[in-house]
């Protein structure tokens, strides 16, 4: 479905600024830009000249930090506060820009994690949505516990932990804001006020599918109306039809991918392991330590993304053995490694972009959560999609070289190598599915287009599609 030209629909979209919540939200914009809707980008003024997508635009509002981001502010509470002040006054002024022009604003669609967007486009009179970066199963635990529905700490029987509509959960499964409330308090402050005017929202939008979390898609759709649109990774790894779409057009780091590739193309199909732990995990110099010879121990060929700050933690007579069989470097195109033929496992923190990313590329995983909703999706990618499996930690909370070694040599090749293989297969093709034409997600986003032309066409005013059934 394509908006009809002559109607102008303006649809601005606003990130939290980190790279987790920048790339599947702009992902959506340019996805909405694929089918004639103009789709603008609000973003922070310290990550505005990171983004750069055809057909989307670039706007900057302010966090108040307009030097350093977060990394200025230095303290979670402390930013968000600043990011709800300023980005509501720069927010409005954005809209007001538009007011006048060809194109003014016909909705907000915002990252859950910025519930006070809700309120300026409230107060402007727009329609608007809310976007959230989690999985169905996230959303669903978070929701019950700010709705009442489930107490802190969670209720253990015969040592699990029980949910409606999700997997039994062990301990160890639960996301750490939880598992550990006292640990991270401002982050699960933010979690829980995801929800505190999301009953106000228009629409709700979750980046997953149906088929990859159905029994929380079922819990949650009694809990608040929800449309699924993932998974959001760029259409050239999955569907194919946004032209040039092969990166998310957004990175608060330089890629290398050049000599990522160069040294990929050395390597033979199926014999590489890739190593990333995303753009805001940041491993133990012990665990450093322990990753770094597991891949050396392993015997396989590894490439592992290090972040600069981080290289100081490498053991210090690690490069000199590791020859042709490493690659380490500072940053490249995870997407473009997972979809390498060398490429035969990805060992992962288990964010949910990366979890969706491995599943839409098709690569056999190893979790090694640290943190957040890591342990839950690591949970589903060894247990629930049987794709992978998850490193063990000692009594430390450190995974062992030689777990490393054990994971690696099951999913690359023990007895149970093909089986990853084939379910990774499986789950490729349903993310295909998904997003491409007249498929699920696909349907759930030309619906909110098709409202949206309605809307802005309706002079008496907005439509509730909040209405409208889930797929």
């Amino acid at each position: 479905m394509v908006a009809n030209k002559n109607q102008i629909v303006h649809v601005i979209v606003v990130p939290y600024p980190s790279q987790g919540h920048i790339n599947p939200l702009l992902q959506f914009a340019k996805r909405l830009a694929s089918k004639g809707v103009k789709s603008t980008i609000a973003t922070t003024q310290y990550t505005v000249k990171s983004i750069c997508a055809p057909n989307v635009g670039v706007e900057a509002i302010s966090d108040g930090f307009d030097e350093g981001g977060y990394a200025q502010a230095r303290n979670v509470g402390l930013f968000l506060e600043s990011f709800k002040v300023n980005g509501s006054k720069t927010l409005s002024q954005l809209i007001q820009k538009f007011e006048n022009s060809s194109c003014p604003v016909t909705c907000i669609v915002y990252d859950s994690f910025l519930p006070w967007a809700l309120d300026v486009a409230k107060e402007h009179g727009i329609y608007c949505g809310a976007f959230c970066t989690n999985s169905a199963s996230i959303c669903s635990i978070f929701s019950r516990i700010h709705q009442g529905l489930l107490q802190l700490p969670l209720k253990v029987e015969d040592g699990l932990t029980l949910v409606p509509g999700l997997p039994p959960f062990q301990h160890q499964d639960l996301p750490s804001f939880i598992r550990l409330p006292d640990s991270y308090p401002d982050y699960l402050a933010m979690k829980l006020s995801q929800f505190d005017n999301l009953h106000k929202a228009d629409l709700i939008f979750i980046n997953t599918f149906e088929a990859l979390e159905a029994e929380a898609v079922k819990d949650v759709s009694k809990l608040w109306p929800a449309k699924l649109i993932g998974p959001m990774v760029p259409s050239a790894y999955l569907d194919g039809r946004i032209k040039d779409d092969k990166g998310y057009g957004a990175s608060l780091w330089k890629p290398l991918s050049e000599e990522c590739t160069k040294w990929l193309k050395t390597k033979p199909s199926n014999s590489v392991v890739f190593v990333s732990f995303g753009s805001m995990v940041s491993l133990t110099t012990e665990q450093m330590e322990e990753m770094a010879w597991g891949l050396k121990e392993s015997g396989m060929n590894f490439l592992w993304v290090v972040r600069e700050k981080e290289w100081i933690n490498l053991p210090n007579d690690l490069m000199d053995t590791i020859k042709e069989q490493g690659l380490i470097l500072t940053w490249c195109n995870q997407l473009e490694v997972l979809a390498h033929q060398a490429t035969g496992c990805f060992v992962t923190h288990c964010g949910w972009n990366s979890t969706l990313e491995g599943l839409s590329l098709g690569v056999p995983m190893v979790g090694v959560p640290q943190w957040a909703d890591q342990m839950t999706n690591a949970k589903f990618i060894e247990e629930i999609w049987e794709v992978g499996v998850r490193a063990k930690e000692d009594s430390n909370g450190v995974v062992r070289k030689q777990e490393i070694v054990h994971c690696l040599k099951e999913v690359m090749q023990g007895k149970r190598c093909e089986f990853f293989r084939q379910n990774a297969r499986k789950w490729k093709e349903s993310c295909k599915q998904a997003i491409d034409e007249g498929g699920c997600s696909d349907k759930n986003i030309d619906e909110f287009v098709h409202h949206l032309m309605h809307a802005n066409a309706n002079a008496n005013g907005f439509i509730n599609i909040t209405s409208v059934k889930s797929s």
